[in-house]
């Protein structure tokens, strides 16, 4: 578990720092001043700071206009999650500093504001790029299975109230044997489960590198008209690609990734317009702690994998038009463009304000799902720990 939560702090934390590097990036590239570079959330346990030219390290969280750095202060927090950048004037203040956020075009503002959803983007192009590098798993034809590394078949999906879902199948699993017996090919799975009828078998499979026993008797079913198990198999083998093909393969999958991610969004909004129910389940911290570990059993491919969709989907979330949200404050910029002036600040400081907290009761409320869901794993965790 230990080595799951530091995994899950480094894979939020790197996620963060791409958002974060990109506001950073934009503002020092227009020329506005970023007063802090944090790693991890406040209170802050010690940083750099330049004096005089050089760099020098101090404790403390003491306010940075006190500590008087001549540049970026990079400092090192408490809460080990994330990361923020605090840039000049990014609130409204500073309006006559020609280095301050509000000073600058409106068009400089928006990419400063859009520049970390980018970096997002990038990200999941990154983990995508060397995912297709290293080795990545994918479907396969028999014609194929001499040519890929690590084949196997997969249990893709287990349809509900079949004998596979009443025996504990999950999707995932990877068939390793059938009465001792191990087959190559789905065509050859079918062929001997349809020859033994509805005769018990034992079916041995992985599930994260962990051996299970399974003894199923097969059934017919009306909706294949066939004798069978109930789910829905795929034959998948590591492949890798030249550097060039693995980048381009990256690109592709990054644009299909942003497709699925934005669609399924839309479809979640309709439907909460329509008054249905949205079909899908929304995971807090927890959850994706959760996921991280389950995720990190099936080895580094698959973490790389897990970080580019949440990193797609930080950057689709955090560019949504909503309060308190890059996505919002773009939004008063296109409002700001096409009224000729800015909007009272009083008005987006309170509406940004209500923003945050309304995200912050949606966390509490989802963060309170998911101790509910894995109230026995944590009960387990607290045990195993005083003990």
């Amino acid at each position: 578990m230990f080595i799951t939560i530091v995994l899950f702090i480094v894979v939020l934390s790197v996620m963060v720092f791409f958002h974060e590097l990109g506001h950073y990036g934009s503002a020092r590239y227009f020329r506005v001043k970023t007063d802090e570079f944090g790693f991890g959330l406040p209170p802050r346990l010690c940083g750099w700071k330049k004096v005089n030219g050089k760099r020098k390290f101090f404790w403390g969280n003491e306010d940075v206009d006190k500590i008087k750095s001549e540049d970026t202060i990079w400092s090192l927090n408490w809460i080990p999650l994330g990361g923020f950048v605090k840039i000049k004037g990014e609130n409204g203040e500073d309006k006559t500093a020609s280095d301050s956020f509000t000073k600058k075009k409106i068009w400089q503002r928006m990419i400063m504001i859009s520049a970390g959803v980018i970096m997002n983007v990038f990200l999941t192009f990154i983990c995508l790029s060397v995912v297709y590098m290293i080795g990545a798993p994918e479907p396969i034809s028999d014609a194929e299975i001499g040519q890929t590394q690590n084949y196997q078949i997969q249990v893709l999906e287990v349809f509900p109230n079949t004998p596979a879902d009443k025996a504990g199948l999950q999707m995932g699993d990877a068939l390793l044997s059938l009465d001792g017996q191990h087959l190559q090919k789905i065509s050859q799975v079918q062929e001997f489960i349809t020859q033994h009828g509805q005769s018990e078998i034992n079916l041995v499979v992985d599930r994260f590198g962990e051996q299970k026993n399974f003894n199923i008797k097969p059934e017919y079913l009306s909706a294949n008209d066939k004798i069978a198990l109930g789910v829905s198999l795929i034959a998948s083998g590591k492949v890798k690609y030249p550097f060039f093909t693995a980048i381009w393969k990256g690109f592709k999958a990054t644009g299909y990734m942003f497709v699925a991610i934005l669609q399924g969004f839309c479809q979640i909004f309709v439907r909460l317009f329509q008054h249905q129910p949205i079909g899908v389940d929304v995971a807090g911290p927890i959850g994706i702690a959760a996921m991280t570990g389950q995720v990190a059993k099936l080895g580094f491919v698959y973490i790389l994998n897990f970080m580019a969709l949440l990193s797609m989907n930080l950057a689709i979330i955090n560019f949504l038009p909503l309060p308190a949200l890059d996505g919002g404050r773009f939004l008063f910029l296109i409002v700001e463009k096409l009224r000729g002036k800015s909007a009272n600040e009083k008005v987006e400081q309170i509406v940004h304000t209500a923003g945050f907290f309304l995200l912050m009761g949606l966390f509490v409320f989802v963060t309170g799902k998911d101790l509910f869901k894995y109230k026995d794993s944590l009960i387990n965790i607290w045990n195993n720990f005083i003990h």
